[in-house]
This record gives C-alpha cells, sequence and structure tokens, in this order.
C-alpha cells in the first residue's frame, strides 16, 4: 500500500498547530518561496492521488474511503492553486493597465 494510509481527515487541532508554526516561521520569506512551496504541496497531493488510481486500477486498495478522499483532495487542491493563479493574472494584467 501507498502513501493512501497517510492521509486522514484534518482535525481543528491539526490546523491550529499548522498555522502557528507558519507564524513563526521566517517573516523575511518572500512571496515567491511560500508560492513555491504551496506548488509542491499541491505537487505531492498529486502525486498521492495518482498512486491512489493506479491501486484502485490494479486492486490493491484495502480501503476504498482513503483512496477516494485522495482523489478529492487532489482535485481541491488543484481547484485551489488554478483560482489563485487566476487571481494572480488578474492582478499583473491590472498593474500593467495602471497608468502613472
Amino acid at each position: 500500500m501507498t502513501n493512501i494510509n497517510k492521509l486522514s481527515g484534518t482535525s481543528t487541532a491539526e490546523l491550529l498547530k499548522q498555522k502557528s508554526t507558519l507564524e513563526t516561521k521566517n517573516p523575511t520569506e518572500g512571496f515567491a518561496q511560500q508560492l513555491k512551496s504551496a506548488l509542491n504541496e499541491v505537487n505531492d497531493i498529486q502525486k498521492t492521488s495518482e498512486e491512489a488510481i493506479a491501486d484502485l486500477a490494479t486492486g490493491q486498495v484495502k480501503d476504498l474511503h482513503q483512496a477516494a478522499l485522495a482523489i478529492g483532495k487532489a482535485e481541491t487542491s488543484m481547484k485551489l492553486m488554478l483560482e489563485i493563479r487566476n487571481k494572480a493574472l488578474n492582478a499583473y494584467k491590472e498593474i500593467g493597465r495602471t497608468q502613472i
């Protein structure tokens, strides 16, 4: 079995712990670095989803629910990343149209 077993629902306590971890990170970390780490995280989620799909196809999945969660999480994270990209492109275009 692959990384599907590591996937579980995120509790409120885990989210608060992640929030406090983010707040204590280096405040001088730039936008580009944060975007790069977010892209890497989405990529890892996509890889886990692909492994879940492959396991489904070969019949190696013991817990269908965990596989479905992995696939759903990958879909949601990709949609979110696309929306962030669209907002960033719109902001860039708006800055380009700004007259000095």
